[in-house]
C-alpha cells in the first residue's frame, strides 16, 4: 500500500508518465503565462532547466521539490476519510500515500538525500538572488533611459523643470539663505525671552551674533550671492541657538512670541499692500513731465497768436445732422490726440467726420493749438471750454452743488480722515471733481441740435471705420452700447447699494452692466425720455454716497437702466489698462480698444504688449514731442 523510502531515483523517474508530465507542463505554463511576460518566463526556464519539469500541484503539497507529482486526485482522496486520517497522509515521490505515525514517517531519508535536498535548496537561493539582481539592473537601466528621454524634451514648451533629471535631485534651492533666516527669527525669539528673564549677559550676545547674521545675509537673495563667511556666522549662530535654547526654551512662551512676530508681519504686509494701492493710483492720475511740458509749450504760443489765426476751418459742419459727430471730453492733449488721429486714419470718408472737443480752461488753449498745427486732414474740428458754458452751474447741476458742499471738500481734501480702505483711495480722486467727467449726462445741452452723436473716451484707439454705428438700430433705446457683464461680474450688485431700498426696489442685482468709452447716443429720444431730469433725480438722492460711490459708471447704469441697446462685444473691447491675458486675436478684430484702468498708455507704468496700439498714431519727430523729450 505504501511504497518503500529506499526506491531507487531511476526507477522513481521511470515511473512517471511522459505523457503526464507533458500535459502537467502545458497546464503550468497557461497559468504562468497570464502573469509573466515572455520575457520573464524564459529567464525562469533557463534557471531551471536542472530540476526538470514544474508542477504546480507539487507547491500546493507542502513546497515539495519540483519532481515530485501529484498523480490524480480522484485516486488519492478518499470521499470516506475521517479529517483524522487526512492529516496522517503524506504522498511520496511515487504519488502514493506514505504513513505518519506520531508525527513522524515510517522511512526516513537517507543521509545521501539530505545532501542532495541541502545542495538544491542552496541552488535556488542562488538563482533567486540572481534574479533580483537581474530586476534591479533591469530598473536602473529604465531610469537611466528616462533621464535621458527627458533631456531631449523641448524645455520651451515643459519649462527647465523635470524630476528626472539629476541636477534636480536636490529640492532645497538656496539652502544656506533659509537657514540663515530661520536663525534670526529663533535669534529674536530668544532675545525677547533673555530680556523678559533678566538674562542680560545671554540677549547681548544674541543681538551681537543677530547683526553679523545681517550683515553676512545683505541683500542677497540666492546662495550665490553669499559671502564665503556666511558658513563660520550660521555655524556661531547655531551654537549660540543651542546654548539660548538650553537655558529658555519653553513651549508655551516660543509659540507666542512666534504668533506675535507672525501677526505683526501680517499688518506690514496690509499696511504696505495700502500704501502700494495709494502709490499705483496716484501714479495712474498724475499727468507726466513730457505731458505737461507739452501742454504748457502749446498753450504759450496759442495765446500768442492773433485771434484770426485762432479760428478753425469748416465751422458749417458743426451743427449738419448728416455728418458723423463724435464727442470727446479731455484734459490730456496727447491723449485726444491719438483718439482724432486713428479715427481719421481708419475712416473711409475723413471729410464726413466732426469732433467736438471739451477741455478746461488750463489746457483749452494747447488743445486749440495742438489741432491748429496738426488738422486732422479734411476731418472738421472744434475745440471748446467747459468753464464757459454759464448754464452749467450749482442752481442747475446736482453735482456742482455737492462739490461746493463742506462734506465733500472735507472728504476730497482733509488729509487726517479715519477711513483708508483702497476702495476711498480709488474713488479720493481729482477726477470726479471735474466737470469733464459728468459733462456726458448733458449731451443734448451742449448740442441741441443733432440727432446723434458717438461718445469716446480719451484712453481709447480707433482701429476701423466706425459709421456704421450710425446705422445700428437702437431700438427706441437712448444708449447703444457693450455690455460687460459675465457670469458673476459687472452687474449691477459691483456698483450700486442694493441694502439701500431705493435701489433695491427700483433695479436688479443681476441686472448686466454696460461700459463707458463708445457710446452711440440717440439725442432725440434723449430727450423725449427726459434723461438728464432722470440724472439730476437721483443725483440729489445720493447727496450722500448712500446709493454709489463717485465717479459717472454707477449714475449712467441708473439713469439709461432699461433704456441701452447691447452693441456687439467687437466694436469695444476693454481692458487694455489692467488686464495682461486678453486675446490678440480680439485686440485685432475690435472697432475700439480701451485703455481702462490705471496703466494708461502713456504712463511708464502701461502694460508694454498692449502700448504699440497706441504709440504707432503719434509722431514722435513733431518738434513738440520732440522737444518735450516725449518718445524717450
Amino acid at each position: 500500500m505504501y511504497s518503500s523510502a529506499s526506491i531507487d531515483e531511476n526507477e522513481f523517474s521511470s515511473s512517471i508518465s511522459k505523457q503526464d508530465v507533458d500535459w502537467r507542463a502545458k497546464l503550468a505554463l497557461q497559468h504562468i503565462g497570464s502573469l509573466f511576460s515572455k520575457r520573464v518566463i524564459d529567464v525562469i526556464k533557463a534557471n531551471t532547466d536542472d530540476l526538470g519539469p514544474l508542477s504546480l500541484d507539487s507547491f500546493r503539497k507542502n513546497n515539495l521539490s519540483a519532481s515530485w507529482k501529484f498523480s490524480g486526485q480522484e485516486d488519492v482522496i478518499n470521499n470516506n476519510s475521517s479529517p483524522a486520517e487526512e492529516s496522517t497522509r503524506k504522498w511520496t515521490k511515487t504519488g502514493k500515500e506514505e504513513k505518519i505515525l506520531d508525527g513522524h514517517p515510517e522511512s526516513a531519508d537517507t543521509p545521501a538525500k539530505l545532501v542532495r535536498r541541502q545542495l538544491r535548496d542552496k541552488r535556488r537561493e542562488t538563482r533567486a538572488a540572481d534574479l533580483v539582481k537581474k530586476d534591479d539592473d533591469v530598473i536602473i537601466k529604465l531610469e537611466n533611459a528616462a533621464i535621458e528621454r527627458s533631456k531631449s524634451v523641448d524645455s520651451a514648451v515643459l519649462g527647465k523643470y523635470s524630476i528626472w533629471r539629476k541636477e534636480n535631485d536636490n529640492e532645497n534651492i538656496d539652502t544656506t539663505i533659509r537657514l540663515v533666516r530661520d536663525q534670526m527669527i529663533m535669534a529674536r525669539v530668544y532675545m525677547s525671552i533673555a530680556t523678559m528673564k533678566n538674562k542680560t549677559q545671554l540677549a547681548r550676545e544674541l543681538q551681537s551674533q543677530l547683526k553679523e547674521s545681517q550683515r553676512a545675509l545683505g541683500d542677497a537673495t540666492a546662495d550665490a550671492d553669499l559671502n564665503r563667511s556666511v558658513g563660520e556666522k550660521v555655524k556661531a549662530m547655531g551654537q549660540l541657538l543651542s546654548k539660548a535654547k538650553n537655558q529658555l526654551y519653553d513651549c508655551k512662551l516660543v509659540t507666542g512670541k512666534l504668533r506675535a512676530m507672525l501677526q505683526s508681519a501680517d499688518e506690514q504686509v496690509r499696511s504696505l499692500k495700502k500704501q502700494s494701492m495709494f502709490l499705483s493710483q496716484l501714479a495712474a492720475k498724475t499727468i507726466p513731465n513730457g505731458i505737461h511740458c507739452l501742454s504748457m509749450r502749446l498753450t504759450i504760443d496759442y495765446y500768442l497768436l492773433p485771434l484770426e489765426k485762432r479760428i478753425f476751418p469748416r465751422r458749417e459742419n458743426l451743427e449738419n445732422p448728416d455728418l458723423y459727430h463724435y464727442a470727446l471730453f479731455s484734459d490730456n492733449v496727447l491723449a485726444a490726440s491719438v483718439v482724432v488721429n486713428s479715427t481719421i486714419k481708419n475712416a473711409k470718408e475723413p471729410e464726413k467726420h466732426v469732433f467736438h472737443l471739451v477741455s478746461d480752461k488750463l489746457n483749452f488753449g494747447a488743445m486749440n493749438m495742438w489741432f491748429l498745427l496738426n488738422p486732422p486732414g479734411k476731418a472738421t474740428i472744434h475745440v471748446e471750454n467747459v468753464d464757459e458754458f454759464k448754464w452749467l452751474n450749482s442752481s442747475y447741476c446736482p453735482v456742482l452743488r455737492q462739490l461746493e458742499s463742506a462734506a465733500m471738500k472735507e472728504y476730497y481734501f482733509k488729509s487726517d480722515h479715519q477711513s483708508t480702505g483702497s476702495s476711498n483711495l480709488k474713488y479720493r480722486n481729482p477726477k470726479y471733481l471735474s466737470m469733464l467727467n459728468h459733462l456726458r449726462f448733458y449731451l443734448p445741452q451742449v448740442y441741441p441740435k443733432l440727432n446723434k452723436i458717438l461718445f469716446l473716451d480719451d484712453d481709447i484707439v480707433v482701429q476701423k471705420d466706425l459709421t456704421e454705428l450710425w446705422k445700428v438700430d437702437l431700438n427706441g433705446n437712448v444708449n447703444g452700447a457693450v455690455e460687460t457683464c459675465g457670469e458673476s461680474f459687472h452687474r449691477f450688485d459691483k456698483y450700486l447699494n442694493f441694502s439701500n431700498p431705493h435701489i433695491a426696489r427700483n433695479f436688479s442685482p443681476n441686472a448686466c452692466g454696460w461700459a463707458y468709452g463708445m457710446n452711440m447716443f440717440d439725442l432725440e429720444a434723449w430727450k423725449k425720455k427726459d434723461i438728464t431730469g432722470i440724472y439730476h433725480k437721483w443725483q440729489n438722492m445720493n447727496e450722500d454716497r448712500v446709493l454709489w460711490k463717485l465717479g459717472t459708471l454707477p449714475p449712467g447704469l441708473i439713469t439709461f437702466y432699461g433704456l441701452t441697446h447691447p452693441l456687439d462685444k467687437s466694436w469695444h473691447v476693454l481692458g487694455l489698462g489692467y488686464n495682461p491675458s486678453i486675446d490678440k486675436k480680439d485686440i485685432e478684430k475690435a472697432a475700439v480698444i480701451h485703455y481702462n484702468g490705471n496703466m494708461k498708455p502713456w504712463l511708464e507704468l502701461a502694460m508694454t504688449k498692449y502700448r504699440s496700439y497706441w504709440v504707432k498714431y503719434i509722431k514722435f519727430d513733431h518738434p513738440y514731442i520732440r522737444g518735450c523729450k516725449l518718445g524717450e
